[in-house]
């Protein structure tokens, strides 16, 4: 809480509102435009490919209860229910591969939850794409402002996962403007949202339990869209959700910094801060594996001609992220020691590697308990502002260089074009038997966004005959 030297409460959870609701469709640049167009190639290709995971079936069969009862799409489905469904089932499988993008600093996946709660409500409301453009940007504002504001790496430390933290925010926001709700009621939703914060990490200690972590993505654009829905009916929540006596930064955060819920004049929108994923696993180690590669000439060397793996980076590494011996795909994906020796085994873009045939693969196993994890103490100060590691392998005979990653490819410093989603998103899809054409999703996401009075369920409906 700032107050001024008259007494006066500055309320900057208002501003913030104050600043999101004046955002909109004209007053975004072409690089603006084309980064979401980036966003929405990946997230809607990850959601597709991600709604034919058997456990995503077992939830489009739970939402098909209420077909008919809405009007926004279950991906994956001719299903048809109302936003809060659609957003939570789409959200999940958003984020159930692992590949969803990412915003650093608030160590959270804003593309999952956002671009799913406004393609929801956006069918519903038939809003149209100038309309879905500013609700996607506030969405990701919203998400990246207030988890660095709380101090993401310290929430993390103490148990919180960040998605399931921030996410809700976002998408009350996004939401919110899609109803077009004022300044002050936007402010009472977050206000609603803030008592339904949460999110533990303790997926990340019990191999099997691991399912609610895609889920946090879905739990938060669900709840989200309530907390809108009930503010647009005049349910109040309290102001100052964010920077109140007990609001969001104060109550989770060990050093806020609330300073940064403020807009930096000299910072692009938060969407210019994305990290697109490449390769299927905790974001944590896609500096890692960028940095095998080169010191393994490609994945080049033998697997027998490897005695040992060291790797430095942040504590969470070690914390968090190495289980020798995980029992569920998301268990897999989330530890580091697995992750290298499927990449090594089968080259870091493969998910079909981390699929449970797989999870006894020798040849990987083997190669995981060659791995060993270390503090960097400089890489840890660094992070979250850059998800950094080094990697040094033992070679039978001799010793390789240390090789230092601070930023991998996919981050705004070493950025995936279009082109580049397009390729990842076409070996994704390639598995399904009814595969959608990369292109053809690519084409309509380019004339949606560029004609402002394109219809967001005309949109979707095409995406889905794809």
């Amino acid at each position: 809480m700032i107050i001024t030297n008259n007494n006066k409460v500055i309320d900057l959870s208002l501003e913030l509102a104050n600043e999101l609701v004046s955002i909109n469709a004209s007053s975004l640049s072409s690089a603006d435009i084309s980064q979401v167009e980036c966003l929405l190639l990946d997230h809607l290709g990850v959601c597709i490919r991600g709604s034919s995971l058997p456990w995503m079936q077992n939830l489009i069969s739970w939402g098909s209860k209420l077909d008919g009862s809405g009007k926004a799409h279950i991906f994956g489905s001719e299903y048809y229910v109302p936003a809060r469904i659609a957003a939570l089932i789409n959200a999940t499988g958003a984020h159930g591969m692992e590949l969803d993008d990412t915003h650093d600093t608030s160590v959270s996946h804003p593309g999952a939850i956002v671009i799913a709660t406004a393609l929801a409500i956006g069918s519903t409301m038939d809003s149209n794409s100038g309309d879905i453009l500013s609700a996607i940007v506030t969405g990701y504002e919203t998400i990246g402002r207030v988890g660095q504001a709380t101090g993401a790496a310290d929430i993390i430390e103490h148990g919180f996962h960040p998605t399931a933290l921030f996410g809700g925010f976002g998408a009350v926001t996004t939401a919110a403007r899609l109803y077009n709700l004022s300044p002050d009621r936007l402010s009472r939703a977050w206000g609603l949202m803030l008592s339904m914060a949460g999110g533990s990490m303790q997926f990340s200690q019990d191999p099997e339990g691991t399912t609610v972590k895609r889920l946090h993505a879905g739990y938060t654009a669900h709840n989200g869209i309530m907390a809108a829905e009930f503010s647009r009916i005049a349910l109040d929540g309290p102001s100052q959700a964010f920077d109140g006596r007990y609001g969001l930064c104060n109550i989770f955060g060990k050093e806020p910094r609330i300073d940064f819920l403020k807009k930096n004049k000299e910072k692009p929108l938060e969407i210019h801060q994305i990290s697109i994923k490449p390769y299927p696993c905790c974001r944590l180690f896609h500096s890692t594996i960028d940095a095998l590669r080169e010191a393994t000439n490609n994945f080049n060397i033998p697997p027998e001609d490897i005695r040992k793996i060291k790797v430095g980076g942040p504590s969470i590494l070690i914390d968090q992220h190495m289980m020798l011996r995980p029992t569920s795909v998301m268990a897999a994906q989330y530890s580091l020691a697995f992750t290298l020796g499927a990449s090594l085994i089968s080259g870091p873009n493969d998910y079909e590697a981390f699929e449970e045939n797989n999870l006894d693969n020798q040849d990987i196993l083997d190669l995981a308990d060659k791995v060993t994890a270390n503090v960097d103490f400089e890489l840890n100060k660094q992070f979250p502002e850059h998800f950094g590691s080094w990697v040094e392998l033992e070679l039978k005979g001799n010793q390789s260089e240390r090789i230092t990653v601070l930023d991998s490819h996919g981050t705004p410093e070493h950025p995936m074009t279009i082109d580049d989603i397009s390729v990842k998103i076409n070996s994704l899809l390639r598995p399904l038997s009814d595969r959608p054409l990369t292109e053809n999703i690519k084409n309509k996401i380019k004339q949606f966004v560029s004609e402002p009075s394109s219809s967001v369920s005309t949109f979707v409906k095409q995406i889905n005959k794809i």
